[in-house]
């Protein structure tokens, strides 16, 4: 194990170990994102190689998502149970195990049960509360910008490895670009078993921002499945948790469940190439890892609900833009550069008011429950574009509710009210 030696020489430069573990999980996050994008630029070969419709390859790719998040706040549990790294590895097990099997499946049956239960519950094995959990464990100052970080991650890895999937694909078929996929997947893998711990306290450290060694907390007692649920039972008795829960549910309908899932075949209809549309994700994916990161920091700064309000506002009206940019390529690149910079900013603003309202241990639970309705948005636009495709011959329906769901979003963000004072401690 290298985390020892490369910590204590970290240590002499007086660099937080903590930043390596940002390092390792952005790497884990970014290429584990490929594999949740994957499906978005193999839809259409699918299709021409299989002759399967829209919306059979919509039902597996909405069970991707739907598992991506219902497992999240089950991941938090049995991070909290079993260790980062533990369930870090097993994740990418499981993922690059599915897209291996996947490469010999000739019946539609066997994409629903690899790409669907298989990497999506590989995948919603860690999900997006593995960034989260970093971001508690190992900072107090600086985690929104971590949070910022690491989202930015798994948000741009999904579509920087667009064009390249798209290229490799188009050239050499899409069992090239699936196998190069499992090759980084296990790279990842090397590296969190080399350099991944659980918490500071397993280097003698304190977090980032915190003086003193700290202590692990012992393993949670009862039941993984009772470590959710009651979460769970406890969140949802406040009206903090519907709110950020019913705008995370509109941040998946307008991100994963519908551009990054069908982006690409509505650009076809207009007569956009494969390929040119793939570089639109791509173009999207940087301009979001600058927004994502500038978002974390502006969360450490700013009123998280204002900075909600604008994020969901500015994405409606980008939707609403988008059927009317004629998809020319002026009109397009204009799309992109304005929706990437607001792909998935909403996630800093939406951890850091989790944090605030239920704590720092139970952080990571609730934010699973939360991200759980990202995902339930995601799959249901997933499959709801495919069947307005199948049905209706156009995507276009889809977009417009997508965009008038953000506005919705945005005026009710700010409806939260600001998180108490913290009490004075009592004077002894």
């Amino acid at each position: 194990m290298l985390s020892s030696p490369v910590a204590a020489a970290l240590a002499r430069r007086n660099v937080h170990y903590g930043w390596a573990v940002v390092g390792v999980t952005f790497l884990t996050m970014l290429v584990s994102a490929g594999a949740v994008g994957a499906p978005g630029v193999l839809l259409l070969p699918l299709q021409r190689e299989f002759g399967w419709s829209t919306a059979d390859i919509s039902v597996a790719l909405a069970i991707r998502l739907l598992l991506f998040g219902l497992m999240g706040p089950f991941a938090a549990a049995l991070i909290n149970r079993y260790g980062v790294k533990r369930m870090v590895l097993s994740s990418l097990t499981l993922v690059s195990g599915g897209l291996l099997l996947s490469l010999a499946m000739r019946e539609v049956w066997q994409l629903i049960l690899l790409w669907g239960f298989v990497v999506g519950f590989g995948t919603g094995l860690t999900a997006m509360v593995l960034g989260a959990t970093v971001a508690t464990r190992w900072f107090s100052r600086r985690r929104g910008l971590v949070v910022g970080l690491l989202t930015a991650s798994s948000a741009t890895g999904q579509l920087v490895f667009m064009p390249l999937l798209s290229m490799l694909t188009e050239q050499m078929g899409w069992r090239v670009a699936l196998a190069l996929l499992c090759g980084l997947l296990w790279v990842a893998a090397l590296a969190v078993l080399a350099l991944m711990r659980d918490r500071p306290s397993d280097l003698g450290l304190a977090a980032y921002g915190e003086e003193g060694a700290a202590t692990a907390p012992p393993p949670p007692a009862g039941s993984v499945v009772a470590a959710a649920l009651g979460a769970l039972r406890d969140a949802s008795k406040t009206r903090v948790f519907w709110v950020l829960f019913a705008t995370f549910f509109v941040c998946g309908a307008s991100t994963n469940g519908l551009i990054q899932t069908h982006l690409i075949p509505l650009c076809v209809d207009f007569g956009v190439p494969e390929v040119r549309a793939a570089g639109l994700l791509a173009l999207m994916g940087v301009f979001d890892f600058v927004g994502t990161v500038a978002s974390g920091w502006l969360s450490d700064r700013y009123d998280n609900r204002w900075l909600l309000f604008w994020y969901y506002g500015l994405r409606g009206l980008s939707l609403l833009f988008l059927p009317y940019s004629d998809f020319t390529l002026y009109g397009l690149s204009l799309f992109a550069v304005f929706y990437g910079l607001d792909w998935i900013a909403t996630v800093p603003p939406t951890v850091r008011l989790t944090a605030e309202r239920f704590g720092r241990e139970r952080a990571n639970l609730v934010f699973g429950w939360v991200f759980a309705g990202h995902q339930i948005g995601a799959a249901c636009a997933a499959f709801g574009a495919g069947y307005a495709r199948s049905t209706l011959d156009s995507y276009l329906p889809a977009f417009f509710i997508a965009g008038l769901l953000c506005l919705g979003a945005a005026l009710l963000v700010p409806t939260l009210g600001r998180a108490p004072a913290a009490k004075p401690a009592p004077a002894t």
